[in-house]
């Protein structure tokens, strides 16, 4: 901050050498007069008083290192034609140049008198102690000042110049040796919050293992033997989320949680959905005769991660799912909110799951997201039992499974749900869906629905069902299937509302491609001559959807009119359907249009599958406008048209990714 004119109070201590001299702040000089003027004295000042009686002005002294001010420029600027004196000292003490002084150029000092001007004090309009300098009435600008003989320009080198007597001296910089090392824990990342910090190790931490058995984390293996502060934000990172890849990992988290239990209070999610015991072993004998990953290991794990809030299993663990795991994980975990049981059908889950399930239940689970996807054989009675229990579920995926009208209807009206998967659940009539979605309070919030069948063996809603559900699905949906169902082309002027905030959207059958056009299109307007007053009639305004990605694989072989599709008629694959992106066809086209590279790659198109899945994917969107597909509602995934609800936000991969995009159902 510059100093004022009218002060002679600096706000920094400054302490010169004996040998350097200063300027006055307020007196532009010639450099080859600065000299002469400082060392102007009287030649019969008296002696310097004692310093310690002293408590004014001429106490202060250029090598008193105590003092928190520094008056050097005033007291200099001071002596100039003094006519007072302030201080009566003797040639004693200097702390300037001791050599004799050179008599003063008057010359020079007269033209510093006419270029300056001393104001003294209001209250002491006589003293020449206190005041400040201005430049003189005549005074002229800067043009006018001469440097060096010369008038000064308004060049920067002159400025500088002028700058260096007009100004402030520069507050001393402080000197910082880069090469001292830090004190332990002083390092600038140890001195970071502990969110910030634990938020830049998370960046580190790797949820899909690279492949099977190679080392991951490496980086913080590393971060864990660089400092205490850096240790103790890393424990956090490797131990809250748990990957599995396989039973040898297993053994080795379980040991060091048991050898130190404070680490299993830290865990928070176990994720066993990248679980492939082939990777170790060859068969499941082999495995099971290693004891690394049994139903009592993972009883005990249970047992040491009392703080778990996440337990993802999957079909290739479902053995080990005993009696004891599934009541430790629903009865005996507290603070536990998503379980996924996603594929696990065997004998075994079935008879342990069924045992457990008893009326005497406490009346709420703490669980907030549950997946049964796929688990085909659990009995009706578990569902009744488990979901009038959820009464603050948020995530349900029931895919496949024999979940009834009873259970359904039996959910809390206090549950909140966003992610609803009823796919392929052949027990629930579509009555009771249409009902539960139109009355029941806990899906007035809906994200994603899904309602999927597979037509070829099993169709839960007809015309009459879909044109009685379209209308009173919420505003919030993002995502909703209805393949297997039965369509026509009436429903598509019911559609016309949900694609203005939907971002998937999956059709159902007996629809034509030009009917499905017609959601990317405004339809020409009608207009009857015999009726004057239809002129009248104010339509509303297009507006374009915002589909993302449109499920067509229930058109099937010749349903899907290739040349229509690539004609100019149809803008499904044109700019005006942007910003969709993706298309879903069925196998046996897909196999038909991946023979016609040149043509898709002409509209800006090209072909993407995995497992026996097949689509159809838009190169770019115009105006390089990019889109990574992270949403929210999608828990971490970024591909489109996922079927299997995920019930903890993380990287898709493993057999969640297979039944998640590569599956058709």
């Amino acid at each position: 901050m510059a100093v004022s004119a009218t002060h002679s109070l600096p706000h920094h201590r400054h302490t010169p050498s004996p040998d350097h001299h200063f300027l006055s702040p307020r007196v532009p000089l010639h450099n080859d007069c600065i000299s002469d003027y400082l060392t102007m004295a009287d030649p019969v000042r008296p002696t310097t008083p004692d310093r310690v009686s002293r408590s004014s002005f001429s106490s202060l002294r250029e090598n008193e290192n105590t003092l928190t001010q520094d008056f050097t420029h005033s007291k200099l600027s001071s002596y100039v034609a003094s006519d007072e004196e302030a201080v009566e000292d003797s040639t004693t003490h200097h702390t300037t140049d001791p050599k004799p002084s050179p008599p003063i150029n008057t010359r020079e000092l007269d033209m510093i008198q006419t270029q300056t001007q001393f104001q003294p004090p209001v209250t002491k309009p006589n003293s020449r102690l206190l005041g400040y300098w201005t430049p003189a009435d005549s005074f002229r600008g800067w043009k006018e000042i001469q440097v060096k003989g010369k008038f000064a320009s308004k060049s920067f080198s002159d400025l500088k110049i002028l700058n260096q007597s007009w100004s402030p001296p520069p507050f001393p910089k402080k000197h910082v040796n880069k090469n001292r090392a830090n004190p332990p824990g002083e390092a600038p990342i140890e001195r970071l919050p502990f969110e910030i910090l634990t938020s830049i190790i998370n960046r580190l931490v790797l949820d899909i293992p690279p492949n099977g058995v190679t080392r991951r984390n490496i980086d913080l293996m590393s971060l864990l033997l660089t400092s205490k502060t850096l240790h103790f934000a890393t424990l956090e990172s490797l131990y809250s989320r748990i990957t599995i890849p396989h039973s040898r990992i297993f053994h080795k988290f379980l040991t060091h949680i048991a050898a130190h239990p404070p680490l299993g209070t830290i865990v928070r999610r176990i994720d066993f959905c990248h679980f492939n015991p082939s990777q170790l072993f060859m068969s499941a004998a082999e495995r099971s005769s290693a004891r690394n990953l049994t139903s009592e290991t993972l009883l005990q794990c249970l047992e040491l991660t009392p703080h778990l809030q996440e337990f993802l299993a999957q079909e290739y663990i479902d053995d080990d799912l005993s009696a004891e795991v599934l009541q430790k994980l629903f009865l005996g975990l507290p603070r536990l909110q998503a379980v996924d049981f996603c594929g696990c059908s065997s004998e075994k889950f079935k008879k342990a799951f069924t045992s457990i399930v008893t009326p005497d239940w406490p009346t709420e689970l703490s669980i907030r997201r549950l997946s049964m996807h796929k688990c085909l054989n659990l009995p009706s009675a578990v569902f009744e039992t488990i979901l009038p229990r959820l009464a603050h579920v948020t995530h349900l995926d029931l895919a496949g499974t024999r979940v009834t009208d009873a259970a359904l209807a039996a959910i809390p009206e206090t549950a909140r749900i966003t992610h609803l998967n009823l796919a392929k659940c052949k027990l629930l009539s579509a009555r009771a869906v249409i009902d539960f979605l139109t009355n029941h309070p806990a899906v007035k919030e809906l994200k994603f629905l899904s309602l999927s069948t597979d037509a070829r063996t099993h169709q839960m809603l007809d015309v009459q069902d879909v044109t009685e559900l379209l209308p009173i699905l919420p505003k919030s949906l993002k995502s909703l299937s209805l393949k297997g169902s039965r369509m026509d082309a009436s429903h598509i002027d019911l559609l016309l509302p949900l694609t203005k905030h939907l971002e998937e959207l999956a059709l159902g059958r007996s629809l034509k491609l030009s009917d499905v056009n017609r959601l990317f299109v405004p339809d020409a307007p009608a207009v009857d001559k015999k009726d004057e007053d239809s002129m009248d009639v104010d339509e509303e305004p297009w507006v374009q959807p915002t589909l993302k990605f449109i499920d067509l694989s229930d058109f099937w072989g010749t349903e899907l009119d290739l040349p229509y599709l690539f004609s100019r008629d149809c803008v499904i694959l044109r700019q005006k359907s942007e910003p969709l992106e993706v298309v879903e066809i069925a196998e046996d086209v897909f196999k038909r249009v991946s023979k016609s590279h040149g043509a898709l790659k002409q509209i800006g198109w090209r072909t993407s599958e995995v497992g026996s899945r097949g689509w159809l994917v838009r190169e770019s969107l115009s105006g390089g406008v990019k889109d990574d597909g992270c949403r929210a509602w999608k828990m971490g995934a970024e591909s489109w048209g996922m079927r299997k609800i995920p019930v903890a936000k993380a990287e898709v991969g493993g057999m969640y990714g297979f039944m998640m995009f590569a599956r058709k159902l």
